[in-house]
């Protein structure tokens, strides 16, 4: 898989970062404090369009009644060797090659069984994202750009691209390797993974230690790990913060819960902060009206190139 980025210019303007460098949170946004251990975190109860997300409380709804069988078999078949296994496996990159708005449009033959409340073509799920973004952070282009191709990585549930199950692709995501944090929707079913009861895996850091950041720690396989390494393994020129959003975007018991912040390193503790401002939005929005503005975002950053299987 190739990312081609040449003389990439990313900025942080002072309209979204105290002097200091870092960021201000827009006053409007009603936040949550959510304690762990000896800090406090902030994370946002909805987004800046005033609208909740990732709602698993209509219980008797068909969609939730399918959100939850989803679940009941990720959180049985995600184990640390699965995990192993799939980035032994994809981390090859080396299947094919896709320019970003072919993928983004290819992403439309996806629907996303783990989502209660996406019901729209893929596109616009990336477009409503980049664009909530762009309204908010106008200057941070390389956070359009990031909201723009987070998810391509769930093209890998097509066949031309390895077709994984769903449970494999998507769904909120985990560490794995350590006790499985109450905070994660469906708790329950994890007590059907072989790893929920290994003494190894079962304790509270488990294979890992406090502190030693999350870049050290295996999650879930999914799409946001699966898209991480291909920023990270070809030379993105992508800012930390805009890997972190990719790889921890779906990670909802950190960013909504505050769960596992005892992995957490200081420069996690900063990244957290950019997560906080990216949330979806439920605004239709004009693909060919705004076309134009990403493809020259893409343009300017020279990525030519970002899928090669």
């Amino acid at each position: 898989m190739n990312i081609s980025v040449e003389n990439p210019v990313f900025v942080h303007e002072d309209s979204t970062t105290q002097k200091t460098g870092e960021l201000r949170l827009d006053s409007d946004i009603p936040m949550s404090k959510i304690s762990s251990d000896d800090e406090v975190f902030l994370a946002p109860e909805m987004n800046a369009f005033g609208r909740q997300f990732r709602d698993y409380t209509d219980t008797n709804s068909e969609r939730q009644k399918s959100v939850e069988h989803f679940y009941e078999t990720q959180h049985t078949n995600q184990t640390l060797d699965f995990v192993q296994k799939m980035k032994r496996e994809y981390g090859k990159l080396d299947k094919m090659v896709m320019n970003i708005w072919e993928c983004c449009e290819l992403l439309n033959e996806v629907v996303d069984e783990s989502d209660p409340d996406l019901d729209e073509p893929q596109i616009q799920h990336l477009l409503q994202s980049a664009e909530a973004i762009r309204k908010d952070y106008p200057n941070e282009d390389w956070l359009h750009l990031t909201a723009l191709i987070h998810d391509l990585g769930k093209v890998l549930t097509l066949p031309q691209f390895g077709g994984l199950p769903q449970w494999a692709v998507v769904g909120d995501t985990f560490p794995v390797g350590c006790a499985f944090d109450e905070s994660n929707v469906h708790h329950k079913y994890f007590m059907e993974n072989p790893d929920f009861n290994n003494p190894k895996y079962n304790t509270k850091a488990g294979i890992y230690s406090e502190g030693c950041g999350l870049e050290n720690v295996l999650m879930s396989w999914g799409h946001d790990d699966y898209m991480y390494l291909v920023a990270k393994e070809n030379g993105s020129t992508l800012p930390s913060p805009g890997l972190f959003i990719i790889r921890y975007h779906s990670f909802y018991p950190l960013h909504k819960a505050g769960a596992y912040t005892h992995l957490m390193n200081e420069e996690d503790k900063e990244n957290l902060k950019w997560l906080h401002v990216f949330n979806k939005s439920k605004v239709h929005v004009n693909v060919e009206k705004v076309k134009p503005y990403y493809m020259s975002l893409i343009k300017k950053v020279r990525i030519f190139t970002i899928f090669c299987f």
